[in-house]
């Protein structure tokens, strides 16, 4: 190091995260068979000049003092990722008030290693609260993109706004992250939340893609070992539009099932052939590995994503983790969702859960959730509308209503989340949920059945997938005209659903005041075009003391 600073380390946890040695066994096996086509992928300089930073550079997880940065060096051509190969290399960064660097506040180096697949992460602290700061890498005199960052505000700041972007679900396959080009472009973001699925595991065609693959994945093949999930990792972080999210403003991120495999729970995955594709425990491993080293995410409580982030009195931030932890889903009517003994949490981050908004002083409590909390039913839909939104949920055709990966199917958790914050009179609760390729704006109510007899506990924003297949894409129709037939049935029978809109992509910018939370939802002209452009399609709030939502009738 060449300063007081220093560049995080990997926990122990995360060092207890290695694969089985027949897992290794298999990754080295692969990467002859994946070294071709995946540096025919990477841009021209991979083969033509080294090191270099081909996948760009990140920050996130902002702290009042401090940021963690990220990049991936290519020591040498043969070092891409997965392979397990190239040198140990030092790799240096530098921070400053200014693009131009004239106003160096921290810098020092570390060493870049096949061990970690040649990434970096530099936890930096001593900055100053809520301020922009510009960072960048070197290496061996090759200097990375620049990129800005911006710390939190000081843990009893007055803030009067804070403005995030907020994402979930991008398929590589089903189209072009365009909805992170726009984010990006704003240049008004304290950060961005990733609420999961931010890679799929799919082998090529494998995923809804409205039957055309629109770019292919690399590997071709589900993956499964850590060379495999790293390959992966990789493929998303050459996409130039999450490259430029990346570089404009800090990243706090969660994971859903994807990151693993579809479904996934504490054991296995729906997406997991036990023997045939090697044990659960491995994969789960090697997922978890890879993403802690792609991702400027710091780990937390033995390898989980469940932590939390303060910004000034105004809003703190609980990001759950509700995979590593979880029971296995139960059949649809299998009479099983209410069991105590099933849980979606964990009781250790569920307990963490309700400290964290009971002891919270902050004027918001924001809920980072991969999944759904409010209750769905399915209501009266026709046979044509309901196999597809069954599909789509995860429900069975004959539509039981009910989505046992979701909240509904571990209706204990809920019920006891949903009273604490009544039995202690917490308000502004808001969740921030992906994960259903949908976009929703909901109160969450205490009794469904009931509602708005009964009361509201809290509030949530749903936002809809970048790429990810939504309903028309899957009955492949138009554009929205699903969504004007089923987004009324669907609030005729959920009536805490304000809006639901089943057809298109996009996402979503969260601004939060004092008196209000507003979700202004944008959708994009088109998936698989490059060069979609963004639309406004609502926007929705809460206000502050109410626990429900409201329309308006203007972005922010």
């Amino acid at each position: 190091m060449t300063s007081r600073y220093r560049s995080s380390k990997p926990s122990e946890d995360l060092n207890s995260l290695t694969p089985r040695r027949r897992t290794v066994v298999k990754a080295a096996a692969a990467t002859a068979v994946l070294a071709g086509p995946l540096a025919a992928t990477l841009p021209a300089r991979a083969v033509d000049q080294a090191p270099a930073f081909l996948h760009g550079v990140a920050s996130g997880d902002p702290l009042p003092d401090g940021v963690l940065l990220w990049t991936r060096v290519t020591p040498v051509p043969e070092a891409i990722p997965g392979s397990g190969l190239g040198p140990d290399t030092e790799v240096s960064w530098i921070v400053a008030r200014d693009k131009a660097f004239s106003t160096v506040v921290a810098k020092g180096s570390t060493t870049a290693t096949a061990a970690s697949d040649h990434t970096v992460k530099a936890d930096i602290r001593g900055l100053e609260p809520g301020t922009d700061y510009w960072f960048r890498f070197s290496a061996g005199g090759t200097d990375s993109p620049a990129a800005r960052t911006r710390t939190a505000p000081a843990a009893d700041a007055a803030v009067t706004n804070l403005r995030f972007g907020v994402v979930s679900c991008a398929n590589w396959e089903a189209g072009y992250f365009s909805s992170y080009r726009h984010l990006a472009a704003r240049g008004d973001l304290d950060a961005w939340l990733h609420l999961g699925d931010y890679v799929y595991e799919y082998g090529t065609g494998e995923y809804g893609t409205r039957g055309t693959v629109v770019r292919p994945h690399a590997p071709a093949h589900e993956i499964v070992t850590l060379a495999d999930y790293r390959v992966r990792h990789a493929r998303y972080k050459t996409d130039p539009d999450l490259q430029a999210l990346h570089a404009a403003a800090p990243v706090v991120a969660i994971w859903d099932d994807h990151e693993f495999a579809n479904d996934a729970w504490s054991g296995g995955a729906e997406n997991h052939t036990e023997g045939a594709e090697g044990a659960w425990s491995a994969r789960q491993a090697a997922a978890k590995q890879a993403y802690f080293e792609w991702m400027p995410v710091r780990p937390a409580i033995a390898g989980t994503t469940y932590r939390r982030l303060r910004f000034g009195k105004l809003a703190d931030l609980s990001l759950l983790d509700l995979r590593s932890l979880r029971s296995q889903q139960v059949k649809v009517g299998g009479g099983e969702v209410d069991d105590p003994d099933r849980t979606l949490t964990g009781r250790a981050q569920l307990d963490w859960l309700k400290a964290g908004l009971k002891a919270s002083d902050t004027t918001w409590r924001l809920v980072g959730n991969s999944v759904m909390v409010s209750p769905f039913a399915i209501g009266s839909l026709s046979a044509d509308l309901l196999k597809p939104l069954a599909k789509l949920l995860g429900l069975p055709q004959e539509g039981l209503a009910l989505n046992t990966d979701q909240w509904d199917g571990y209706t204990d958790d809920r019920r006891e989340i949903l009273a604490h914050l009544r039995s202690n009179a917490i308000r502004n609760t808001v969740f921030l949920t992906g994960d259903i390729h949908m976009a929703w704006a909901n109160d969450v109510p205490v009794d469904a059945g009931t509602y708005p007899l009964s009361p509201s506990a809290a509030t949530e924003f749903v936002v809809t997938s970048v790429t990810s297949d939504n309903l028309d894409d899957i009955v492949k129709v138009p554009q929205g005209t699903v969504s004007a037939v089923a987004s009324p049935v669907i609030r005729a029978a959920n009536r805490h659903v304000h809006w639901v809109d089943t057809d298109r992509h996009g996402y979503g910018v969260l601004d939060i005041t004092a008196e209000r939370a507003q979700m202004d939802y944008y959708v994009l002209s088109d998936r698989t075009k490059r060069d979609a452009t963004a639309t406004w399609a609502r926007s929705y709030r809460t206000r502050s003391g109410t626990q429900k939502i409201e329309r308006v009738h203007a972005p922010i």
